[in-house]
């Protein structure tokens, strides 16, 4: 029995019309698939009935893949797939297997030799990196840095030093009730002539990206990103 394709789909960053930021290929891929796999199975059930789906909703296999998920249960995920079906791998925002949970399953199925099918959608890692300005040569993604105040300042101080001996632009994000603290910690910890962008909402229509040195960033009038989904980025 020959193996099912596991196909990589991309969901939207916030909420936003599916055909506005993804394309019909990638919407036409999902509508026709009985099987996935998704970070949260009612999120994946939200954003499957915007498509609509071919198979009404309830009658497709979800199971979760999280940060919850023990290891040992992985290798059951790949069951459709072995079976020879077609399955789905979805995230909460954007692109799965990046800065994602979904990156055990992909390398399971890369190990049983199953056809892996990444498919275009928004990731808002290069999202904030093509409207940042930074170099796009050389760059780094660190997902989450400490959330102590004292661990974050020493974190990024060694950011900053790597950025200016590579000249390399570093991404990193924060769990967004803490995004306030985290650009005042920037403000506050590197140097005034290091370049700071700060991207939130990406793809929405309350979409902000914007890139200043630290000396230039108006301290009294900071920009809201409380609770806003952010990427953040610096360059030495």
């Amino acid at each position: 029995m020959s193996k099912g394709r596991l196909y990589l789909i991309p969901v939207p960053l916030g909420p936003t019309a599916v055909a506005a930021v993804l394309p019909q290929t990638v919407l036409a891929c999902a509508r026709g698939l009985g099987h996935f796999v998704a970070e949260n199975a009612k999120s994946a059930r939200a954003f499957l009935k915007l498509l609509p789906t071919d198979l009404p909703v309830q009658e497709i296999w979800i199971q979760e893949l999280n940060q919850h998920t023990p290891t040992n249960e992985l290798a059951a995920l790949l069951a459709p797939l072995l079976a020879g079906n077609d399955v789905g791998l979805i995230s909460e925002a954007g692109c799965p297997a990046v800065a994602d949970p979904g990156a055990a399953l992909v390398a399971l199925a890369q190990q049983d030799g199953i056809q892996v099918v990444p498919m275009v959608g928004p990731s808002s890692i290069l999202l904030a990196l093509m409207g940042s300005g930074l170099s796009g040569q050389r760059f780094a993604f660190h997902g989450y840095l400490p959330s102590a105040p004292r661990e974050r300042e020493k974190r990024l101080r060694e950011l900053e030093k790597e950025s200016r001996q590579g000249q390399q632009t570093q991404i990193f994000i924060e769990t967004p009730y803490r995004n306030q603290q985290m650009l005042e910690s920037l403000l506050k910890t590197c140097a005034r002539e290091t370049k700071v962008c700060v991207a939130t909402d990406l793809t929405l229509d309350s979409e902000q990206i914007t890139t200043r040195q630290v000396a230039a960033w108006p301290r009294q009038s900071l920009p809201n990103i409380n609770r806003r989904p952010t990427v953040f980025l610096l360059q030495a």
